[in-house]
């Protein structure tokens, strides 16, 4: 499997063979072409009302705005498209919002992916219904 992006030699960005600015000021039509086959099928088959919002959103706003008052949204089946590097967007988690930052290399994912919905969980001592053997701490 190929690495969608990469770096040039000057360390300039480059996804699919252009660069940051040629992907921002080409159509949603013609970037969907670019993107992986899922987040391509879900722009050609029309996005839906919120996804709209949300975009109508993110084109208003400017990177300095978002950084103090990020776009609050519910979702996380969102593609991240070029338009959106720089700007910060806050996603629920199913608990609370997580802020994600858009880099150009997010290109192509889902704005969830960014935002975990489980945390890892780190387990203390047993407690008093423990029974006698999960009782036993290793002094080490």
């Amino acid at each position: 499997m190929s690495t969608e992006y990469r770096t040039g030699r000057e360390g300039e960005f480059t996804y699919r063979g252009y660069d940051l600015d040629e992907l921002q000021e080409m159509d949603l039509e013609d970037v969907a072409e670019l993107l992986p086959a899922r987040q391509r099928r879900t722009i050609t088959r029309g996005l839906s009302e919120e996804h709209q919002k949300v975009l109508e959103k993110a084109r208003e706003r400017d990177a300095e705005e978002t950084a103090n008052n990020p776009i609050r949204t519910h979702l996380r089946d969102m593609p991240v498209l070029p338009e959106f590097v720089g700007l910060t967007f806050a996603v629920y988690d199913g608990q609370e919002f997580g802020r994600v930052e858009v880099q150009p290399e997010m290109i192509g994912h889902y704005l969830g992916e960014f935002e975990l919905t489980r945390s890892s969980v780190e387990h203390g001592q047993a407690g008093i219904g423990a029974t006698r053997s999960s009782k036993f701490v290793p002094l080490k």
